[in-house]
């Protein structure tokens, strides 16, 4: 159902049409906090692989800031409480309605965008830290399909012990990877700090960008 109504939003925007889109994320969260006071405040932390790309790391960082403040967390590395480090990953795969005669299976290899480390729990082509924005060869008539991923782990600096992990996933038509990110970083503070247990759907509708 979730890809289907993807393909009427893509059809829509094909067509010229300027609604509003929703950004479906699958969420899950877990969280050791009762209660966080407003204004309480973090630092960024960044992997070795993420401090070599800096700029992307920045862009990523900017999101998710902008997500935490959201819930009430201001960035300050000095008073920092908690430390945040985030994840991201994005990679370009075959739709769903790509036509089989001409990319049967194990035709498309997948693409991903950026500096990988690690593996993810899921799609097998690890997280991405920086470099999530980038192109990749993509055939004209492949119809590409984007799988998407950000995470997020707030440690007590005091007892260096996680207190909040939240993952939120998301696949669809869009190519504007900075936008949907921004969004998916929302959902993914979406009940903070008690979020409800077990995974959800998380949907926030979306302007799309002219």
């Amino acid at each position: 159902m979730r890809r289907a109504l993807a393909a009427l939003f893509l059809i829509a925007s094909l067509s010229g049409c300027a609604s509003t889109w929703v950004v479906d994320s699958n969420v899950k969260s877990f969280s050791k906090l009762d209660a966080v006071p407003a204004g309480t405040a973090y630092r960024f932390e960044r992997l070795p692989s993420q401090q070599a790309a800096e700029p992307q790391q920045e862009q990523l960082e900017s999101m998710a800031g902008a997500a935490l403040a959201r819930v009430g967390l201001q960035r300050d590395d000095v008073r920092a409480v908690y430390s945040a480090q985030i994840t991201a990953r994005v990679a370009a795969t075959l739709s769903p309605w790509a036509d089989p005669w001409l990319y049967p299976p194990g035709w498309w290899p997948g693409y991903g965008y950026g500096y990988g480390y690690g593996y993810g729990p899921r799609y097998g082509r690890g997280w991405y830290g920086g470099g999530w924005y980038g192109s990749a060869f993509i055939p004209p008539a492949a119809n590409p399909w984007y799988e998407r991923e950000v995470g997020l782990v707030l440690r007590d600096l005091k007892s260096g012990q996680v207190v909040y992990e939240t993952r939120a996933r998301n696949d669809g038509p869009y190519a504007s990877s900075g936008v949907v990110l921004a969004v998916m970083f929302d959902a993914a503070l979406q009940g903070f700090p008690n979020p409800p247990p077990g995974e959800r759907v998380v949907n926030i509708p979306l302007q799309p960008r002219p």
